[in-house]
């Protein structure tokens, strides 16, 4: 059995918000994303997946396509395949927020195209940086 020490795990940086992969199979990733005050994760979408943010610590502004809602502990949202989303620390604290992503974008059989002039971009590798 894997087990993972969530907070040991986590990372922060002042340049850009961390990502720190936890678990990763064919089928899913969860990921703690680390958030130092002000940082975002851009607005952006995955054509086929679904993403779950459950926050750990500290407060941020989530955005599940038009909607936009302050979240904390324990708190979660899902962002569903084709919506936009996007996370902002507008707070004066660190932000730690669970993540889980199905089905993996990365893995599997390549994902269908999205129409034209979606601007929703696949999550890959260089993503995850």
């Amino acid at each position: 059995m894997d087990v993972v020490d969530v907070i040991a795990a986590q990372r922060f940086a002042a340049a850009k918000m961390q990502k720190v992969n936890l678990f990763e199979s064919e089928r899913m990733f969860c990921d703690v994303y680390c958030f130092e005050p002000g940082q975002t994760q851009a607005l952006h979408g995955h054509a086929d997946s679904d993403k779950v943010y459950v926050v750990l610590s500290g407060h941020g502004q989530f955005t599940i396509g038009e909607e936009h809602r302050h979240l904390g502990p324990n708190q979660a949202t899902l962002a569903p395949a084709g919506v936009e989303h996007g996370v902002v620390n507008d707070s004066r604290e660190r932000l730690t927020v669970l993540v889980f992503m199905a089905p993996h974008p990365g893995k599997g059989p390549h994902p269908s195209p999205l129409p034209a002039g979606e601007g929703i971009s696949k999550h890959n590798e260089a993503d995850r940086q």
